[in-house]
């Protein structure tokens, strides 16, 4: 008798709101460190410059370690 594991679907929602739970701290920080280091510059120039650096942290950091540690919770079995 052979086990097979039981089906999973990766959740949408659930991925969405674990990024979201780990954006927030993420761009909150980068803004405290950010914002006394361009006073005086316009809001489209800061964006420029955090950007690049929350796509990088969420591409080679968030998303992986994300999925990485809430595996289970974001592929639910199938029922």
């Amino acid at each position: 008798m052979t086990m097979t594991a039981s089906p999973t679907r990766f959740s949408r929602p659930r991925f969405a709101l674990m990024v979201l739970l780990g954006v927030y701290p993420l761009i909150t920080a980068l803004l405290y460190i950010i914002m006394p280091l361009t006073d005086g510059w316009t809001i489209w120039q800061r964006t420029l410059l955090i950007a690049p650096l929350m796509v990088s942290a969420m591409i080679w950091g968030l998303i992986p370690t994300v999925q990485r540690l809430f595996r289970d919770f974001l592929n639910p079995a199938v029922r």
